[in-house]
């Protein structure tokens, strides 16, 4: 079972599929002796803020990418490996032409986490 660094994956199978079908460049996956370990979920933005329909959509060709989920699964949990993957992601959207910037929602929690890796808070989500 996949978990986000804040409990459960928050996507269904069906919305994982659905955002690699749409969107696989956008996504990345950490692969341990042929096994999925973690993953990130992305796609496509093209508003100042996370919006509902943020949560289902992607938009093409927009210089915004929209983090869904950061997962890893339960039993690599507490080894650093989301904040490794979260790097590595940041680091492959940089050389990707025309995108400037990541958003995401998280929990209050996890504000710490994602601070230090470069995000800027911007206050509560409007997104339940």
């Amino acid at each position: 079972a996949f978990v986000s660094v804040s409990g459960e994956c928050p996507l269904t199978l069906d919305e994982v599929l659905n955002f690699l079908g749409m969107c696989p460049e956008l996504s990345l996956g950490w692969f341990e002796e042929g096994q999925l370990v973690a993953f990130i979920i992305g796609s496509g933005w093209d508003k100042e803020r996370l919006s509902q329909e943020a949560m289902t959509q992607h938009v093409p060709d927009t210089p915004t990418v929209h983090i869904h989920v950061l997962s890893v699964h339960r039993h690599c949990r507490q080894q650093g490996k989301g904040s490794i993957l979260l790097w590595r992601y940041l680091q492959y959207l940089r050389c990707m032409p025309g995108l400037r910037r990541a958003l995401l929602i998280c929990e209050d929690f996890l504000v710490p986490f994602y601070r230090k890796a470069g995000f800027k808070e911007r206050g509560p989500s409007a997104v339940s």
